[in-house]
């Protein structure tokens, strides 16, 4: 497909070859390269969409695995503890990849003008896999070409950026991201919590003090949260906690004491015993093996 080849010549341009994660001059635009398979790596995926262009990708969302290529793309609704993992790449081949991290407000709008509302009681899991359409490509492709006249991007990228949102409500994902619009929808209702947890997670709190947050009863909280995050809120505070812990003694060279402390443990012990039953090593041992691995902490390569 022309459009793909286009988008391939593209990505390889503008991260020159190196593996990684690459901002670009357009808002809230990324690109990722990696010439080998990489480990599983443990994030917060935020709401985005992720188009593969070439390579395969695998992320797990509770006890489910979504693999996806150049034929399907991978979209999220909200802040969704993930573990990701490139599986297929080569020198020859490189996994490459495009993302795009969606603009609630412009979300929104753009779900309110297309109407009419839909059922407000819907929640699912916030993250699936869509058919890649030749009219997302095509959408990706005209905000990527910006990247080559940067004078162009203030005035034209939210042109393209529109069209591409456009493009995902229109389809089969539509459905769960239009429910973002609607403040009585449960995924908003859902993602007020998340919004809050992600705020205070050094904190201890009460289900109940978050259910009143999210205007839901304590049973329908439980319900509907577990549904779009395939956890609890308080396996949800955890995994926030442990991760960003993880991120203190990598990239801050803090002890995992002091660590600990910072995220809201009050139990070195427990801490340890938490840490390493969700990275599978202690923390010391963990991050020794990413730096030795050069591997990157805090989100994972879409």
């Amino acid at each position: 497909m022309p459009r793909l080849s286009e988008l391939i010549e593209l990505i390889e341009k503008y991260t020159g070859g190196v593996d990684g994660a690459h901002e670009t001059a357009i808002p809230r635009v990324k690109l990722f390269r990696f010439s080998t398979p990489t480990e599983p790596l443990h994030a917060l995926h935020e709401p985005s969409i992720c188009l593969v262009v070439q390579g395969k990708k695998r992320v797990l969302i509770g006890d489910q695995a979504l693999d996806y290529d150049a034929g399907r793309f991978l979209a999220a609704s909200v802040d969704v503890p993930v573990v990701g993992q490139v599986i297929e790449a080569s020198k020859e081949a490189p996994y490459l990849c495009f993302k795009l991290d969606i603009d609630r407000s412009m979300l929104a709008a753009l779900a309110l003008e297309m109407g009419p509302a839909v059922e407000s009681g819907y929640a699912s899991l916030g993250m699936a896999l869509s058919e890649t359409t030749p009219e997302l490509l095509d959408a990706a492709l005209r905000l990527l070409r910006l990247a080559e006249n940067p004078r162009d991007i203030p005035m034209l990228a939210p042109l393209a950026e529109r069209e591409l949102l456009y493009r995902l409500l229109a389809g089969e994902f539509g459905a769960r991201l239009r429910h973002l619009a609607y403040a009585d929808s449960k995924l908003s209702q859902v993602n007020r919590a998340i919004d809050w947890i992600k705020r205070n997670f050094r904190e201890a709190f009460s289900v109940e003090a978050l259910a009143s947050e999210a205007r839901m009863s304590t049973s329908a909280l439980h319900l509907h949260f577990k549904q779009v995050t395939s956890l609890s809120p308080l396996q949800y505070q955890k995994q926030m906690r442990l991760q960003e812990a993880r991120r203190l003694i990598f990239a801050e060279a803090m002890d995992a004491a002091r660590a600990a402390h910072e995220v809201g443990y009050d139990s070195p012990s427990q801490f340890s015993r938490e840490y390493r039953r969700l990275f599978g090593a202690p923390p010391v041992q963990d991050v020794t093996r990413l730096r030795e691995a050069a591997l990157p902490i805090g989100a994972a390569a879409p």
